[in-house]
């Protein structure tokens, strides 16, 4: 996806990634994500973890982490839905972490984030690359049966719901 976050592109507020993903098996295996404006370099390969460089700084492996206390809610920051909040009510207090595109796996694998909840339509062009980041981090992207999103599988590109989160 050359331009992950295109409402967020639009409104300048730098919260749009450039992801690529290679698939294999219908799952991500190799998965990329870049943020322009701030050069945040997210990647991640099959059995060799989540690497994260931030600021000029040399890439570091990150984990997710056991589940927070408040559970903090990597949200869409332009896609949200009455439905969203009321399934998000039942979980109790949690704080909210706007986010654009991709950024949302990337902070769960950071360990900044716990859950990411998707209602509405999203492309494979835009999970794949944020999913394998995630998994490698020790996180997991999967559908509302539990099972992880599989890629290239469907007649349409379009994924189903899904939910993302770092402890499993």
């Amino acid at each position: 996806d050359p331009l992950d976050g295109t409402r967020e592109f639009v409104k300048r507020n730098g919260e749009f990634t450039v992801n690529i993903a290679l698939i294999d098996g219908h799952r991500p295996v190799i998965g990329v994500v870049q943020t322009p404006v701030s050069g945040e370099l997210a990647v991640a390969w099959d059995g060799g973890g989540t690497w994260l460089a931030r600021g000029g700084a040399k890439a570091q492996r990150v984990e997710t982490r056991p589940r927070g206390s408040p559970l903090v809610v990597a949200g869409s920051r332009s896609h949200s839905s009455e439905h969203e909040n009321d399934l998000l009510a039942r979980l109790g207090h949690c704080a909210r972490l706007p986010l654009g595109s991709s950024l949302k796996f990337v902070r769960i694998a950071a360990a900044e984030a716990d859950l990411y909840l998707r209602l509405g339509p999203t492309s494979e062009w835009d999970t794949a690359a944020g999913q394998c980041v995630l998994e490698q981090a020790g996180g997991a992207v999967l559908d509302f049966a539990g099972q992880p999103l599989r890629y290239n599988t469907r007649e349409s590109l379009l994924n189903p719901d899904f939910f993302a989160v770092g402890d499993r």
